[in-house]
């Protein structure tokens, strides 16, 4: 079907595109991702985490570039879930810092697996370099868009 100028293709606007290959992750990442017990949402936290433990909300937040309200609803599911227990922070009572149960720490491998797995399946077909060229290109673009 052709397109005139006034029914734009989607497929040449890298907004929508970057937000099918998010959903492609997601879906990916998705079946393999709620039989070990955790959400892709959760996937970012828990790698920030397993780096290292004992942040603070804020500083998760600075780390995932998430709002405010999507980090705090992901850690109470979390909690809920038992993969993070929450402290009082020993310098300021008024913050909590923020650990990984055992159940999130004996996941890590299987998880970094499931993510790799996703990650195969999504890019299927493509030969490394395009791979890594892709990636490269996709740093570059949210290296920029940070700086919005």
């Amino acid at each position: 079907m052709a397109h005139d100028r006034t029914t734009p293709d989607r497929s040449e606007s890298a907004t929508w595109l970057a937000s099918q290959l998010a959903r492609g992750f997601t879906r990916a990442l998705q079946a393999r991702a709620a039989k070990l017990g955790f959400s892709p949402g959760q996937f970012p936290i828990l790698l920030e985490l397993w780096e290292e433990e004992g942040l603070t909300q804020r500083q998760l937040l600075d780390r995932v570039d998430v709002e405010q309200a999507t980090i705090a609803n992901t850690l109470a599911r979390m909690e809920r879930d038992g993969l993070i227990e929450r402290r009082v922070h020993p310098r300021d009572k008024r913050a909590q810092q923020i650990f990984l149960t055992d159940k999130a720490r004996g996941m890590r491998e299987e998880a970094l697996a499931a993510a790799d797995e996703a990650e195969q399946a999504v890019f299927h077909g493509f030969r490394r370099f395009e791979k890594e060229l892709l990636k490269e290109y996709i740093r570059w673009a949210i290296a920029n868009a940070r700086k919005l």
